[in-house]
């Protein structure tokens, strides 16, 4: 199992070299080339999500991308150190004056429908110590060169 990891600052720029980084493991790692897009278009969702979830949470810890190498598929997780409240612990009848971005949460929840509707396996994560999303892609063996 091989794995690249990227470690960013949380700035909308760096955006799109996780997106490239990505797309070139992928085609290493063997991932079908008419998919690269959807990887591509998947991670830049993913690592705007986190970026925007530091920067409106005020942390200055690095987003993390870890890109995984395994027999028969390619997992990329992007990980974020924002902290979110389980949805049951939000005060009833809370609002946007109660400390409740709802912008935010609306462009969240549209940047995990965008995820979801690219990538097939797709798991995510959030709480206190932040958050994860995993995506998995199968994997053809890459024939070796002469």
């Amino acid at each position: 199992m091989a794995t690249v990891e990227l470690r960013f600052s949380a700035l909308p720029e760096h955006v799109r070299t996780a997106r490239l980084v990505a797309a070139a493991v992928a085609r290493r790692a063997g991932v079908d080339e008419a998919v690269l897009d959807e990887v591509r278009l998947a991670v830049g969702e993913a690592c705007t999500r986190a970026v925007g979830l530091h920067q409106s949470s005020g942390v200055t810890e690095p987003v993390r991308v870890a890109l995984i190498e395994d027999e028969k598929q390619f997992s990329i997780e992007v990980g974020d150190e924002a902290p979110r409240a389980a949805p049951g612990d939000r005060a009833p009848g809370a609002s946007a004056g109660a400390g409740v971005d709802l912008e935010a949460e609306g462009e969240d929840e549209m940047g995990l429908a965008v995820i979801s509707g690219l990538v097939d396996d797709v798991e995510v994560t959030a709480g206190a110590s932040g958050g994860l999303i995993r995506m998995s892609w199968p994997t053809a063996p890459v024939p070796l060169l002469p």
